[in-house]
């Protein structure tokens, strides 16, 4: 079974790295390499699978992936210039990519249990953008 919980932040960046030129960085990220930056209302979907608990009935409480959510999501990332106010984007470009991933590593620790794993992290930059993040299970044969 699979459960999936959305949430919203706003947040800005700018996508650029500062070794390279004004020219190499417009060629690479185009509009977005506006060293001014520019914000985006994000909209992510968390999706946790596992064996719901036999006395509960849940996978996992939606108050708990809720509170989990705002503690390591909303909280650090929301009104915030991505580049300089949440590592690790002062030293990695914060595209969509890079923050499903982030965001992955920041969860992955607090939704792992006996019977339940992080399935996918959804990042909507735009209403007709997202990134899926995900792991592969790795099967030793």
């Amino acid at each position: 079974m699979i459960i999936t919980r959305k949430i919203e932040f706003s947040a800005s960046h700018v996508c650029r790295k500062p070794e390279l030129s004004e020219e190499e960085n417009r060629r690479l990220f185009g509009l977005a390499a506006n060293p001014q930056g520019h914000g985006h209302n994000y909209v992510v979907e968390v999706s946790v699978e596992g064996q719901p608990d036999p006395v509960t009935g849940m996978v996992l409480d939606l108050k708990e992936l809720k509170d989990v959510l705002t503690r390591e999501v909303v909280t650090p990332y929301d009104h915030r210039f991505l580049n300089y106010e949440v590592p690790p984007f002062d030293r990695i470009v914060p595209t969509a990519e890079n923050i499903a991933h982030d965001i992955w590593k920041r969860l992955e620790p607090h939704l792992v249990g006996d019977r339940r794993k992080l399935r996918q992290v959804r990042v909507y930059e735009t209403p007709d953008l997202y990134v899926d993040y995900f792991q592969e299970d790795v099967c030793s044969g």
